[in-house]
C-alpha cells in the first residue's frame, strides 16, 4: 500500500472532528501564530528606518539644524551659509538612498524564495479534512503528514503506519528514526528518545502519521535553536561607539571653546557660534556615505554571485571573515548521482537488474531520491527508450512495500 493510501486509512479512523473556527482563532490569540519572529519579513517600513535612522544620521540631521540657525542669527559671521546645510542634507539622502535601494532589491527576492517554499498541511477542521498553509496552523489541530512533507510544527503522534522521519535539521544526524504513538517509557534525555513527537523542520521519509499540534512558532524545539536577530552585530555596535565617541568630544570642546571665546573676545554670541562651528567641523559629514557605499558596493557584488544580502551590514562581518566553514549538503558538489554499472551479484552487467531497478523507481510511491533520478534516466537512452516504454506499459502495479528503514529495503509487486 502506497503512503498516500496509507494516509487515507489513517484519516479515516480520526474519530476527532477538530477545531472550529472560534477554537483556532482563540488558539491563536492564545499561543501565537506558526511563525518564527527572523521569518516574518522585513517591512519596506523598517528598510526605511535602517536606513534612514542610525547614530550618525542623528548627528548629522542635529548639526545641520544648528547650522541652519547659526546662519539665521549670523549669515555673515561664522556661520558657513546654507550651502553646507544642503551638503549635509544631500549627503545624508544619498547614504540613505543607497542603502535603501540594495535592500528593498534583496527584500523583493527574498520574498520569493519564501513564496516558492510556501509549505502545506493537511489538517482536520470542522470534520473536513483540508490543505492549509502551514503558518496557519495553531495548538489542537488534528494534522495528517505522509512521505516527503516537511514538519510544520511540534505534533504529538496519536496514530502512524510505517512512519519514519529524518531529524537531521534538528540532531544533525543523517538515518531516519521510526516514531509511533506510543508512550515513551522512563525519562528521555535527548531529542531522538522522544519516539512519539513530530518536531517542526524535521521531515517524514517513509510511511503516514497522524497527530494533535502541540506547540507552534518559537515555542517549538526548532524554534529555540533559531539565532536572536535582536542582538545587535559587532558592526552596528562599532557605529554607535564612534558615534559616541563623537558627541562625547563636541560635548566637551564645545563648552571649552565657548568660555575661551567668551573670555577672550568679550563677545559671548560670537563664541557661541563659534563652538557650534567647531562642533559641526568635529564631525566627517561624508562617512556615512562612504560606509553605505562600500557596503552597497558589496552587497551588489554578491547578488552577481546569488546570494541574498538582507542587511547590507552583514558584508563587514563577511568582508573581516578568513575562513568560512560549512557541511557538505550538496552546497559544494552538484547532488547529483549517476549510473555507471548494472551487475548481478557475481560482477557481471546485468538487463534484468536494470530492468527491476527502472521498475522500481517507477512506480515506487515513496520520496524520490537522487538514486531513483539516475535510474529513470536510463529510460531516455536512445537504445532502451523503447525496451522500457514497452516494458512498462505491460506491468501493473497490485501492491507495494514503503521503505523500511530496519530491513533496508523498498519493493513492488507488478502484475502483467
Amino acid at each position: 500500500m502506497s503512503d498516500y493510501k496509507i494516509a487515507d486509512v489513517l484519516k479515516k479512523r480520526v474519530s476527532a472532528t477538530g477545531l472550529n473556527s472560534a477554537q483556532v482563532t482563540q488558539a491563536r490569540k492564545k499561543y501565537g501564530a506558526n511563525t518564527h519572529s527572523e521569518r516574518r519579513g522585513i517591512t519596506v517600513g523598517k528598510c526605511v528606518a535602517r536606513a534612514f535612522i542610525n547614530p550618525f544620521s542623528i548627528i548629522l540631521f542635529v548639526l545641520a539644524i544648528i547650522l541652519l540657525v547659526t546662519n539665521v542669527l549670523r549669515p555673515d559671521g561664522y556661520g558657513s551659509g546654507f550651502t553646507s546645510v544642503g551638503i549635509i542634507i544631500v549627503m545624508l539622502l544619498l547614504s540613505g538612498i543607497v542603502r535603501l535601494f540594495e535592500e528593498l532589491r534583496a527584500k523583493q527576492v527574498a520574498d520569493r524564495l519564501t513564496d516558492m517554499t510556501q509549505t502545506t498541511v493537511s489538517v482536520c477542521r470542522n470534520g473536513v479534512w483540508q490543505k492549509i498553509g502551514a503558518e496557519e496552523l495553531v495548538v489542537g489541530d488534528v494534522v495528517c503528514v505522509t512521505a516527503g512533507e516537511r514538519v510544520a510544527a511540534d505534533i504529538r503522534l496519536t496514530d502512524t503506519e510505517d512512519l519514519f522521519v529524518s531529524q537531521s535539521v534538528i540532531t544533525g544526524e543523517s538515518g531516519s528514526f521510526e516514531k509511533s504513538a506510543e508512550a515513551v517509557a522512563g525519562n528521555p534525555k535527548k531529542i531522538s528518545d522522544y519516539t512519539n513527537i513530530l518536531f517542526q523542520g524535521t521531515t517524514v521519509t517513509g510511511g503516514a502519521g497522524v497527530g494533535v499540534v502541540q506547540t507552534v512558532g518559537a515555542n517549538t524545539v526548532y524554534g529555540g535553536l533559531a539565532i536572536d536577530r535582536t542582538e545587535r552585530r559587532e558592526f552596528d555596535r562599532g557605529s554607535s561607539s564612534i558615534a559616541h565617541v563623537l558627541i562625547k568630544f563636541m560635548a566637551i570642546l564645545t563648552p571649552i571653546v565657548f568660555i575661551a571665546g567668551g573670555i577672550t573676545k568679550g563677545s559671548w554670541l560670537e563664541a557661541f557660534l563659534f563652538a557650534l562651528s567647531v562642533a559641526v567641523g568635529l564631525t566627517p559629514e561624508m562617512l556615512p556615505m562612504v560606509i553605505n557605499a562600500c557596503l552597497a558596493k558589496g552587497s551588489f557584488q554578491m547578488s552577481r554571485e546569488q546570494t541574498v544580502v538582507k542587511n547590507i551590514n552583514a558584508m563587514q562581518v563577511l568582508g573581516e571573515t578568513d575562513v568560512l566553514c560549512t557541511d557538505k549538503t550538496g552546497t559544494l558538489t552538484d547532488d547529483t548521482v549517476t549510473l555507471e554499472y548494472y551487475m548481478d551479484v557475481l560482477g557481471n552487467e546485468s538487463q534484468r537488474v536494470l530492468d527491476c531497478a527502472v521498475l522500481n523507481s517507477s512506480y515506487h510511491s515513496g520520496v524520490a531520491n537522487p538514486l531513483d533520478e539516475a535510474i529513470l534516466k536510463c529510460r531516455d537512452m536512445p537504445a532502451l527508450r523503447n525496451h522500457f516504454k514497452e516494458l512498462l506499459d505491460k506491468s501493473t502495479l497490485l501492491d507495494e512495500q514503503p521503505f523500511d528503514y530496519e530491513h533496508k529495503y523498498a519493493g513492488i509487486l507488478l502484475g502483467g
